[in-house]
């Protein structure tokens, strides 16, 4: 194991992951309260500061000890959930829809960002292959975090926007999983079904995208 590279390719992702995951948690928070519930503003979760958001164990010292464990090839963490009353947002069934979305969405924002800022980069002429790397680590981490939390299965974002679409019967009977989704969407992670039937096609179309807006930056494994 070369633990030089490892060290390097943790220190490329630092700041993408750090924002990928700030800004994902604020904007749960930031539409919450926009809709009608304060409960995470109050809590001060509505912050662009990481430290609100990271969680010690889930943010830092299982994705770290997971990914030298396994020498990069399995990958998982999470961090503090943004509290939410559905029940305190003005048309509850319709805004948990939006406050799930906004996750995702902000992520989605930040892989455009990242590959504009690669561009960029490469258009003045800068050839320092930190920073190159570091546009495109935030390309994928940003859609790998979109594209994982869309999956739909509560608790996860995806699954919070599944209930809001459902009849009321339906919402009601498919949300009483959400107590056994964490393990459910862990052992499909394990089996590689979230990873290959999922977040792939969905990270394809993202980088299709990009290649769409002549933002594409080099990932051939994605393709």
């Amino acid at each position: 194991m070369n633990y030089n590279n490892l060290i390097q390719t943790v220190l490329i992702y630092a700041l993408p992951v750090l924002f990928a995951i700030t800004l994902h948690e604020a904007a749960h928070g930031y539409v919450a309260r926009y809709l009608g519930d304060n409960t995470a503003y109050a809590m001060g979760r509505v912050t662009l500061n990481p430290l609100k958001h990271i969680d010690p164990m889930g943010t830092i010292l299982m994705p770290l000890l997971l990914y030298f464990a396994t020498a990069g090839t399995f990958l998982f963490g999470y961090a503090k959930p943004v509290p939410v009353v559905f029940g305190r947002l003005r048309h509850p069934k319709r805004d948990m829809i939006w406050v799930a979305l906004a996750g995702p969405g902000i992520n989605l924002a930040q892989a455009l960002l990242w590959a504009v800022l690669f561009q960029v980069l490469r258009g003045a002429g800068v050839d320092e292959s930190f920073f190159l790397l570091m546009c495109m680590a935030g390309v994928l981490t940003n859609f790998v975090m979109a594209a994982f939390n869309l999956f739909p299965i509560p608790p996860l974002d995806g699954g919070r926007v599944l209930v809001g679409l459902l009849p009321p019967r339906l919402a009601y009977a498919f949300s009483r999983i959400e107590p056994w989704g964490f393990f459910i969407v862990m052992a499909l992670v394990v089996f590689k079904v979230i990873s290959t039937y999922w977040m792939l096609p969905l990270m394809r179309v993202g980088y299709a995208l990009l290649d769409l807006l002549h933002l594409s930056t080099p990932f051939p494994f994605i393709r």
